[in-house]
């Protein structure tokens, strides 16, 4: 094993029982993190990056969910055989989660001083007075003024600017060897999200953490991210360092999703660019590609048979367009 690699997920398929049908929400997703490694995860909304970060924690309620099968080794460690109480001791120690919305993740009842010290006093060894010391450093260290007196207050009496950095401060707090920041910015405004961005960069550069960065946000990634993996239907359909993905995309869902990025130098009254339809019902997804409805370079093949993940170009990219089979069809 690559002694570089903190996590390997392999395989990873989740589902979700409903009245409906059985949604498939994570379908197959293979990828590994390295240290200190900054990974974007992107994509429509549904199409299972959320799930693939909760996975990782092994935190999908179940019912109605479950993790049907796959691997999420961290540090030769299968994550989805250990016992509950190994999980404990890597969630929020190891491996910790900033969730989307800190308003409804932050207890109403508890002051922000109760809810820092918990997992310290679990995690650690520290006495009390210690740990209060550390939560003061913390709040510091997320830009949080007079952190004194915000220990002693309550979620709601707090900015959703404050709360994000709370959250921050809370999953850093055992400094953690990967941090996965859901949806980190997506209740704030622009100027406070660009704020909390370069808040978690300079805290990776402190820390050295690898940070798995979920977003629907192309511009955040631009600015984080080293590498990314684009989300579609519940898999990976491409996985790219972040300049070649932005200079050379592959995927035509990867295209659709660029040109849909408003332009600097477009017109005033030019529209923006779209990708015509829905993404697929995963209770029944679409045989074949499950792009393949909406693509516009779509093949015979791209109905019939699913494209494998495969390298190309030091990338990796599930589509058939550049597969040496489908040649002769494009031509």
């Amino acid at each position: 094993m690559n002694q570089d690699i903190v996590l390997s997920v392999h395989d990873l398929h989740t589902e979700f029982h409903t009245l409906f049908g059985v949604v498939k929400a994570v379908r197959g997703v293979s990828f590994t993190v390295h240290k200190s490694e900054t990974i974007g995860i992107v994509g429509e909304s549904g199409c299972g990056k959320s799930v693939t970060g909760l996975s990782i924690l092994n935190l999908i309620p179940n019912p109605p969910g479950i993790i049907t099968n796959g691997e999420i080794n961290f540090k030769g460690n299968n994550i989805l055989t250990m016992n509950q109480s190994r999980l404990n001791q890597i969630r929020g120690n190891c491996i910790s989660m900033i969730f989307q919305d800190p308003i409804s993740s932050l207890n109403p009842v508890l002051t922000i001083r109760t809810q820092m010290l918990e997992s310290i006093l679990y995690h650690t060894n520290k006495s009390r007075s210690e740990a209060e010391k550390l939560c003061l450093e913390l709040l510091n260290q997320v830009r949080i003024r007079a952190p004194k007196r915000v220990m002693s207050q309550y979620p709601h009496q707090l900015s959703g600017g404050m709360r994000q950095r709370i959250m921050i401060a809370i999953a850093l707090s055992c400094d953690p060897e990967i941090l996965i920041a859901d949806e980190p910015t997506t209740s704030l405004d622009v100027t406070v999200q660009a704020q909390i961005m370069e808040l978690l960069r300079d805290l990776q550069n402190k820390t050295k953490s690898a940070i798995l960065l979920i977003t629907h946000n192309l511009a955040v990634v631009a600015g984080m991210c080293e590498r990314v993996l684009v989300f579609y239907a519940g898999k990976i359909i491409e996985d790219s360092p972040i300049d070649a993905l932005f200079q050379r995309p592959q995927h035509p869902y990867t295209k659709g999703l660029l040109k849909a990025i408003p332009q600097m130098n477009a017109l005033q009254d030019e529209p923006l660019e779209t990708i015509q339809g829905a993404p697929p019902d995963l209770i029944s997804p679409p045989p074949g590609c499950s792009f393949h409805p909406r693509c516009s370079w779509a093949m015979n093949i791209c109905a019939i048979e699913e494209p494998p993940l495969v390298e190309n170009q030091q990338r990796s990219v599930a589509c058939w367009l550049y597969d040496k089979r489908c040649l002769q069809e494009q031509i």
